[in-house]
């Protein structure tokens, strides 16, 4: 009868030794990368320079629209514009509506109101060329960043019609 106490005694001893034993333990990251990103904003972003009377000598007619532009923080980046007619250098021609005017009437743009910066599509992701720069402030709508574009015109000794062309922004990061 005494070898019931003395093994109920023993089962003790082992059960206690397993409540006390050290876990196992590993640790592992949550990581992730952030890439930079950036988004243009589109609405409303046409310049209309409005309804004038065709006539010869030079002529002064501009018109101006803000580009939004939405980068990661601190993201650096160059917008270009793009004319349809592919000139990299700022100078686009907006056609005619009416089928078979094959009149094109030049434009130029630039990057401020005294109209003597050309903003072309020479930017690239780590060169400004003839674009126009900018370091982004993040994402939200009130992050965004403005940039004025300026179209001129400077003869209209054209054919009586509707005349635009399409110009691409660029943005570059």
């Amino acid at each position: 009868m005494t070898m019931r106490p003395i093994a109920g005694l023993a089962m003790t001893a082992i059960t206690s030794g397993v409540a006390h034993a050290v876990p196992a333990t590993s640790t592992f990251y949550v990581q992730m990368t952030v890439i930079g990103a950036c988004m243009v904003s589109a609405a409303p972003l046409d310049i209309d320079l409005g309804s004038v009377a065709a006539r010869t000598g030079t002529v002064n007619y501009s018109g101006s629209t803000t580009i939004g532009v939405n980068c990661s923080k601190k993201t650096p980046f160059f917008i270009g514009l793009a004319p349809s007619n592919g000139n990299t250098s700022g100078r686009g021609t907006m056609g005619g509506a009416t089928t078979g005017n094959t009149n094109k009437v030049p434009y130029r743009l630039y990057s401020n109101a005294a109209l003597t910066q050309t903003w072309g599509n020479k930017a690239t992701s780590t060169h400004r060329g003839n674009g126009v720069a900018g370091t982004g402030k993040g994402m939200a709508a009130a992050q965004a960043l403005s940039f004025s574009a300026y179209a001129q015109v400077t003869t209209v000794n054209f054919r009586s019609d509707a005349y635009a062309d399409t110009v691409t922004v660029n943005v570059h990061y």
